[in-house]
């Protein structure tokens, strides 16, 4: 093989690279080798739980909403309690939904789901040049959504413990 071809000798035997495109050559090839564990850059945790926020509070979302639609055709004395109880647990949910779907797209992350089956659901997601996957079992799903939703009920249960009693008029009267 020719001199010229061995190692950098590859681009003093092309006349037509410009030297701009030289150095872009270069650390894109340093970037696919990992050559420079510096340049590469990954997810942080904070990140990567931001990813799964945005997979799973979709999913909790639809689940409480479903939930409503039970409660309204039910039988359930306090079902009034259930549903308004319920929408505004959605509500909070789709709130934070929002703040996690603007903080992907502060920091350029795209998620996009990539497939399903029985047992997983498998996403793939672009960050800063790194692309790659994460994959969430079906039973880690439900187990989290439930923990979560009870985090949710307890903060509304939290916050109407420091309430103060909404109507005067449902307080016994004397007779």
């Amino acid at each position: 093989m020719s001199k010229k071809l061995e190692k950098n000798g590859l681009w003093e035997s092309s006349r037509m690279m410009l030297p701009q495109h030289k150095e872009i050559l270069i650390e894109r090839r340093k970037f696919k080798l990992g050559d420079d564990k510096e340049e590469r850059v990954y997810p942080t945790a904070e990140e990567l739980e931001l990813m799964k926020d945005s997979v799973l509070l979709p999913v909790m979302h639809a689940f409480v909403l479903k939930r409503v639609e039970v409660a309204k055709h039910s039988s359930e004395p306090l079902r009034e309690l259930y549903v308004k109880t319920a929408e505004l647990l959605a509500k909070y949910i789709q709130i934070d939904l929002i703040q996690v779907k603007r903080s992907l797209v502060e920091k350029k992350i795209v998620v996009m789901e990539e497939e399903k089956d029985e047992c997983m659901l498998h996403y793939r997601y672009k960050y800063r040049g790194h692309e790659d996957r994460f994959t969430i079992t079906r039973d880690y799903m439900r187990a989290e959504i439930g923990m979560r939703v009870r985090g949710y009920a307890d903060g509304l249960v939290t916050g109407l413990y420091h309430m103060e009693k909404p109507d005067k008029h449902l307080e016994k009267k004397p007779r």
